[in-house]
């Protein structure tokens, strides 16, 4: 990604959200969009400002953090929202991810585990953090019969799988395809949404299951 990656900061507690304004401004290679108190002034910013990554709370004032992911990834895809709570339960998880947030982190995370998962999320990748990352699989891996597991992929989502499986990372791809390295993020993390899955592992041991891409 060539320049600072841009976040809005989006919590209702304004010592916590200072905290991590602050902690975001003196990180190298990222900037501070915008900060909000609550989920419309969020979805607003989100709007004008076009950030790359939302740093989103679950429980926010006159609208809730996963309305507001909603909507913000409808109207922007490219924006990776990434959840930061301390809400941990499984209901809050899966509605998070069904909204379109692509990582899960609880507020007790320390300072460089947000500023990795910003970064991931910024790449156009998932991130949880591990104890919700083996609940949430845990489930997923049980909750759908294997033979539907795999859902439909573009052709473009397939061609771009099948590089993600040859260990090709997204400029390469990019390059390859004559796509831009937002473009090539963005299918990313559709295909990973449609896996159902965190990571470019996971991801590859499921297209070669369904023989989208080839074991070595």
């Amino acid at each position: 990604m060539f320049g600072s990656l841009r976040v809005l900061v989006v919590d209702d507690h304004p010592v916590f959200r200072a905290a991590l304004c602050a902690m975001l401004d003196a990180t190298d290679g990222m900037e501070v969009a915008g900060e909000a108190a609550d989920g419309l002034t969020a979805v607003a910013d989100a709007g004008r400002l076009e950030p790359d990554v939302v740093l989103m709370d679950l429980n926010l004032p006159d609208l809730d953090g996963v309305e507001a992911t909603r909507r913000i990834v409808s109207a922007s895809p490219h924006t990776g929202v990434l959840m930061l709570t301390m809400f941990e339960n499984e209901a809050a998880v899966f509605a998070a991810m069904r909204a379109g947030a692509r990582g899960y982190l609880l507020k007790g995370a320390r300072n460089e585990q947000i500023i990795r998962a910003v970064r991931v999320i910024g790449d156009g990748e998932a991130i949880f953090s591990p104890a919700i990352a083996t609940r949430v699989l845990s489930l997923l891996g049980t909750a759908t019969p294997r033979d539907e597991s795999f859902p439909r992929l573009t052709l473009r989502e397939q061609e771009i799988l099948r590089l993600v499986a040859q260990g090709m990372g997204n400029a390469s791809i990019a390059e390859e395809l004559v796509l831009s390295q937002k473009t090539v993020r963005n299918h990313v993390s559709h295909i990973f949404r449609k896996l159902r899955v965190t990571d470019r592992t996971q991801a590859i041991a499921k297209a070669r299951e369904a023989g989208i891409a080839r074991s070595e």
